[in-house]
């Protein structure tokens, strides 16, 4: 384990070395269509087949030499710890949220028989209202009744890794998150940061506890000096700002944030859905974010400066990456109506596991056959229902650790 401890990610391309991913479990079994916005999905997966996919994600990750964690392994080895398990169980009710006490001291007694393993799972997968025993009625929320069938919510989100925290150097941001629902998942992450011997010390340049939105989808290191990040209907400006200035106030050697103000729609929901990393000098973009798209810089000094870069993209990734050229392959290949397709099943949300070789969903067929014109090597996995979920294979997951380049 050795050297794989902490977290190291320098940039987007660079060999993975270590990766976190959570395989989908019974919460995707607890999504029904009268609550699907409210857990943020359109339409409900097979669970069985959702498995088998991410194990293939998993298994071609592995195969490349890359160490994969999981989520739910991860907690389980802390909540071994019973002062850490009751920290965590009360927290996360508060965040529930659990209103009453009469619930609260039947989930306490619900959970208490289970393994460490089993309790986070179950905690991921929600808790009915029919699972618990009769609740002592201490409060007037204990005896109303409520048609709602959960006590606790599942976080069907949850194997989007990439979005509750974000590797960025030796430090992470710990998420907040734009919608009610997802803000549970980033408790995962502060207990592991908080409590596992493995993540000791890791430094914070953003925090929970903060106000304003940032998700992982919206952040890309693209190189040791420069991290990209989407002004999105999920990250605001507010939370841009308060990041880049822990960043500079740190000995990392970043210098520059690139702050890309994408379309607030569903469509473009993080940077990541609609622009990637797949080599030193590839990109892949979804056209329809060329134009209207503003980009900012943020640059370290004793004041921040920020200043609007009035050139096209391909212009301002040649410039900060001191490039010669860039090429930016089109998801879809150029054709409007294929790019639009598989934007919608995230062709553009590719995952690179060392330069120039990317992990892509099997069925957006049209961009990666442009990706391979292009010299990219594409490994290919089903996706018939993680795609359901809208996110791809970056959105699947969280590197911890990149090779320098």
């Amino acid at each position: 384990m050795g050297n794989h401890e902490g977290i190291s990610v320098y940039n987007e391309i660079g060999q993975l070395k270590s990766v976190l991913l959570h395989c989908p479990g019974e919460e995707i079994e607890n999504i029904v269509p009268d609550y699907l916005r409210r857990l943020l999905f359109d339409e409900i997966a097979y669970l069985k087949q959702a498995c088998k996919e991410h194990d293939q994600f998993a298994g071609i990750l592995r195969q490349e030499g890359t160490e994969v964690l999981y989520l739910t392994e991860l907690m389980a080895e802390i909540l071994e710890s019973q002062e850490v398990r009751d920290g965590f169980l009360e927290d996360f009710m508060d965040e529930g949220p659990v209103g009453t006490e009469g619930i609260r001291e039947a989930l306490r007694e619900f959970f208490s028989t289970m393994s460490p393993l089993e309790m986070v799972r179950k905690c991921i997968a929600g808790v009915r209202t029919e699972e618990l025993a009769a609740i002592k009625p201490k409060s007037l929320g204990d005896m109303v009744r409520n048609p709602y069938p959960f006590y606790l919510d599942p976080i069907p989100n949850l194997y989007f890794q990439r979005d509750p925290f974000a590797s960025i150097g030796e430090g992470v941001t710990l998420n907040v998150m734009h919608s009610k629902t997802r803000n549970r998942e980033t408790l995962f992450a502060k207990y592991l940061f908080d409590h596992h011997p493995r993540f000791q010390n890791i430094p914070r340049w953003y925090n929970r506890d903060k106000s304003h939105p940032i998700e992982g989808g919206d952040l890309l290191v693209l190189s040791e000096k420069i991290v990209a990040v989407g002004i999105s209907e999920r990250t605001d400006a507010v939370a841009i700002e308060k990041m880049a200035k822990s960043i500079f106030n740190s000995n990392e050697p970043f210098d520059t944030v690139l702050a890309f103000d994408i379309p607030k729609t569903r469509a473009y929901m993080h940077l990541d859905t609609v622009f990637t990393m797949v080599d030193h000098d590839k990109f892949t973009i979804y056209p329809g974010i060329v134009s209207p798209l503003d980009v900012y810089s943020i640059s370290k000094g004793t004041e921040l400066k920020i200043t609007y870069e009035a050139s096209e993209l391909s212009s301002i990734l040649k410039k900060y990456l001191n490039l010669p050229a860039v090429d930016l392959i089109p998801c879809g290949n150029g054709d409007v109506i294929a790019a639009s397709r598989e934007q919608w099943s995230d062709g553009s949300n590719t995952l690179a596991i060392s330069p120039g070789k990317v992990i892509c969903y099997d069925r957006n067929h049209v961009t990666n056959a442009a990706l391979r014109k292009h010299g990219v090597e594409v490994l290919e996995f089903e996706s018939y229902e993680l795609s359901r979920g809208r996110g791809g294979p970056r959105c699947m997951s969280m590197p911890l650790k990149r090779e320098k380049l």
